[in-house]
Protein backbone atom coordinates (compact mmCIF):
# COMPACT_ATOMS: atom_id res chain seq x y z
CA UNK A 1 0.00 0.00 0.00
CA UNK A 2 1.34 3.53 -1.02
CA UNK A 3 0.49 6.56 1.14
CA UNK A 4 0.58 10.01 -0.80
CA UNK A 5 -0.19 13.55 0.96
CA UNK A 6 0.01 16.66 -0.92
CA UNK A 7 1.04 20.10 0.41
CA UNK A 8 2.10 23.53 -0.94
CA UNK A 9 -0.74 24.57 -2.47
CA UNK A 10 -1.94 28.38 -1.87
CA UNK A 11 -2.91 31.30 -3.51
CA UNK A 12 -1.24 33.46 -5.66
CA UNK A 13 -1.28 36.33 -8.63
CA UNK A 14 -0.58 35.66 -12.50
CA UNK A 15 3.28 34.83 -13.05
CA UNK A 16 3.77 34.14 -9.80
CA UNK A 17 5.13 30.52 -8.37
CA UNK A 18 4.25 27.75 -6.02
CA UNK A 19 6.37 25.14 -5.23
CA UNK A 20 3.82 21.49 -4.30
CA UNK A 21 5.17 18.58 -2.51
CA UNK A 22 4.04 15.16 -2.18
CA UNK A 23 5.13 12.86 0.68
CA UNK A 24 5.27 9.16 -0.24
CA UNK A 25 5.39 6.48 2.23
CA UNK A 26 4.94 2.62 1.26
CA UNK A 27 6.42 0.03 -1.11
CA UNK A 28 7.52 2.20 -4.39
CA UNK A 29 9.65 -0.01 -7.20
CA UNK A 30 11.62 1.19 -9.84
CA UNK A 31 9.20 0.18 -12.70
CA UNK A 32 6.91 2.88 -11.00
CA UNK A 33 5.87 6.25 -11.61
CA UNK A 34 5.05 9.00 -9.97
CA UNK A 35 2.68 12.15 -11.31
CA UNK A 36 0.91 15.36 -10.70
CA UNK A 37 -2.23 15.43 -12.34
CA UNK A 38 -5.20 18.46 -11.53
CA UNK A 39 -8.73 18.84 -11.75
CA UNK A 40 -11.18 22.24 -12.42
CA UNK A 41 -14.20 22.69 -11.16
CA UNK A 42 -16.30 21.17 -13.90
CA UNK A 43 -13.65 19.77 -15.85
CA UNK A 44 -11.98 15.92 -16.57
CA UNK A 45 -8.91 15.55 -14.39
CA UNK A 46 -5.74 16.57 -16.45
CA UNK A 47 -2.12 15.12 -16.20
CA UNK A 48 0.47 17.55 -15.66
CA UNK A 49 3.73 15.98 -15.31
CA UNK A 50 5.19 12.76 -14.64
CA UNK A 51 8.57 10.82 -13.68
CA UNK A 52 10.23 7.52 -13.92
CA UNK A 53 12.90 6.33 -11.44
CA UNK A 54 15.76 7.06 -14.06
CA UNK A 55 14.55 10.62 -14.12
CA UNK A 56 13.00 11.31 -17.11
CA UNK A 57 9.82 13.62 -17.15
CA UNK A 58 6.75 14.20 -19.13
CA UNK A 59 4.70 17.30 -19.34
CA UNK A 60 1.48 18.30 -20.70
CA UNK A 61 1.97 20.80 -23.20
CA UNK A 62 0.14 23.90 -21.26
CA UNK A 63 2.75 23.75 -18.32
CA UNK A 64 6.54 22.93 -20.72
CA UNK A 65 8.70 25.49 -20.06
CA UNK A 66 6.80 26.86 -16.43
CA UNK A 67 6.59 23.80 -14.49
CA UNK A 68 9.17 21.39 -13.49
CA UNK A 69 9.22 18.20 -11.52
CA UNK A 70 11.40 16.25 -9.50
CA UNK A 71 11.91 13.71 -6.76
CA UNK A 72 14.65 13.10 -4.08
CA UNK A 73 16.61 9.97 -4.17
CA UNK A 74 14.74 7.69 -2.01
CA UNK A 75 11.74 8.49 -4.21
CA UNK A 76 9.73 9.39 -1.26
CA UNK A 77 9.29 13.10 -1.89
CA UNK A 78 7.77 14.16 -5.04
CA UNK A 79 7.88 18.13 -6.31
CA UNK A 80 6.45 20.28 -8.30
CA UNK A 81 7.90 23.46 -9.14
CA UNK A 82 5.39 25.97 -11.24
CA UNK A 83 6.66 29.22 -12.26
CA UNK A 84 4.96 32.04 -14.33
CA UNK A 85 1.55 30.70 -12.88
CA UNK A 86 -1.58 31.46 -15.05
CA UNK A 87 -5.71 31.73 -14.07
CA UNK A 88 -5.80 28.65 -15.86
CA UNK A 89 -3.89 26.88 -13.97
CA UNK A 90 -6.40 26.93 -10.91
CA UNK A 91 -7.37 23.90 -9.99
CA UNK A 92 -6.69 21.26 -7.06
CA UNK A 93 -3.84 19.50 -7.54
CA UNK A 94 -3.08 15.75 -7.00
CA UNK A 95 -0.21 13.22 -6.88
CA UNK A 96 -0.64 9.81 -8.07
CA UNK A 97 1.80 6.62 -8.63
CA UNK A 98 1.44 4.33 -11.60
CA UNK A 99 2.60 0.60 -10.93
CA UNK A 100 4.81 -0.83 -13.11
CA UNK A 101 4.49 1.81 -16.03
CA UNK A 102 6.13 3.18 -18.69
CA UNK A 103 6.43 7.09 -18.89
CA UNK A 104 6.31 6.84 -22.59
CA UNK A 105 2.45 5.77 -22.46
CA UNK A 106 1.86 9.41 -21.03
CA UNK A 107 0.11 11.14 -18.48
CA UNK A 108 -3.07 9.34 -18.48
CA UNK A 109 -5.34 8.79 -14.94
CA UNK A 110 -6.47 5.37 -15.58
CA UNK A 111 -3.05 4.03 -15.32
CA UNK A 112 -2.04 5.18 -11.93
CA UNK A 113 -3.30 3.36 -8.77
CA UNK A 114 -2.63 5.79 -5.54
CA UNK A 115 -3.93 9.37 -5.19
CA UNK A 116 -3.53 11.71 -2.09
CA UNK A 117 -6.35 14.09 -1.18
CA UNK A 118 -4.96 17.01 -3.57
CA UNK A 119 -3.86 20.57 -2.48
CA UNK A 120 -6.05 23.59 -4.15
CA UNK A 121 -3.98 25.88 -6.08
CA UNK A 122 -5.63 29.53 -7.40
CA UNK A 123 -4.18 31.92 -9.06
CA UNK A 124 -5.76 35.05 -9.63
CA UNK A 125 -5.29 37.92 -12.29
Amino acid sequence: QVRLVESGGGSVQAGGSLRLSCAASGLINNRDLLGWFRQAPGKEREGVAGTDSGAGTIYADSVKGRFTISQNNARNTLYLQMNDLEPEDSAMYYCALARDQWIGRGLIAEHYNYWGQGTQVTVSS
